[in-house]
């Protein structure tokens, strides 16, 4: 990545949460051994289509597995060792598409298709670079917009404030380890997202820093400077990652992991959520949230569950 920074070479890349495997491909646009979409520059073919009735069924874990869980996570809060911790869960699903169907049928702000690996359609950007800053946008609250007021309550709630709340401060002091001039440019936004379960609503937060003048040298390395992602991980991020390796018992993989788009001059990257990985004949969707010492579990639960979906509906 620093290599094709100082030569202004575009490329493709992706690493894993636990920073073991990745991929790295130069002139990406070129090939389509993997599948993208970041943020509007794309491998494929953006045309309409039509999205059929399709079958997609999911079987989330019991309550009392999870409970289990979010119970270890529960007591490290307690102990103070973490302030907030993010906590997933695997879910089997069922569907007549296949992932590549998927990936065509999305329309999210990033698409990536990894064949007989995952298919990601994640609303969630990590950092994008642009003229000497970097941004980043966390984000933290999720509700069904179905609800009456649901904007209020989520904006009011006292444990999505404060969740958000740690969020923005853990990316602005990542962000302080790479750029000057670290500042939160807007605070706790809404953005709206339809799904095959109907339309949810979203809490985020746009935060950005100045560059040094040879930040493209060292593009590389300033990325894996800001890795793991805070938004998926939490504070303080090492001591939080050791809980979330106790609580969930196996590796993410790629799911929580980044991937983005460097044009030659300028980079966008995603969070991967909103994540289904193949293995074997199975598929398997990725689904978590953040848990603070004000969290329910009950909640918590119902929020990993509601996030298992398809951005899209039948035409």
């Amino acid at each position: 990545m620093n290599e094709a920074g100082r030569t202004s070479t575009p490329f493709l890349f992706g690493v894993d949460f636990e920073m073991d495997e990745g991929f790295f491909v130069c002139n990406p646009l070129q090939q389509r051994d993997i599948l993208f979409d970041i943020n509007g520059i794309s491998n494929t073919k953006n045309y309409e289509i039509i999205i059929p009735n399709f079958r997609f069924d999911s079987f989330p874990e019991d309550f009392s597995t999870y409970q289990k869980r979010f119970d270890l996570i529960m007591s490290e809060l307690c102990r103070g060792n973490s302030y907030l911790t993010n906590l997933t869960i695997k879910t089997p699903v069922q569907s007549s598409l296949s992932l590549y169907d998927i990936f065509t049928c999305s329309r999210t702000v990033y698409r990536l298709f990894l064949p007989e690996k995952f298919v990601c359609f994640s609303p969630e950007r990590f950092v994008k670079i642009k003229n000497k800053k970097i941004y980043t946008y966390p984000m933290k609250g999720t509700i069904d917009a179905n609800i009456e007021n649901a904007a209020d309550i989520i904006l009011n709630d006292y444990k999505e404030t404060a969740e958000h709340n740690t969020i923005v401060d853990l990316l602005r002091n990542d962000l302080s380890r790479v750029a000057t001039d670290v500042n939160v440019k807007q605070f706790r936004y809404i953005d709206s997202l339809k799904t095959n379960k109907g339309e949810i609503l979203q809490v985020s937060s746009e935060i950005e820093g100045a560059l040094p003048d040879d930040y493209l040298r060292n593009i590389g390395s300033l990325i894996f400077e800001l890795l793991p992602a805070g938004s998926i991980s939490g504070a303080p991020k090492k001591a939080t990652i050791d809980i979330i390796r106790e609580a969930e018992q196996e590796s993410r993989g790629f799911y929580t992991g980044i991937a983005g788009y460097f044009d030659g001059k300028n980079l966008d990257t995603c969070v991967l959520i909103r994540f289904i990985e193949q293995r074997g004949d199975g598929l398997f969707f990725r689904s978590g949230g953040g848990i603070t010492v004000n969290s329910i579990c009950e909640s918590e639960y119902r929020e990993a569950i509601q996030k298992i979906y398809l951005p899209f509906q039948p035409s």
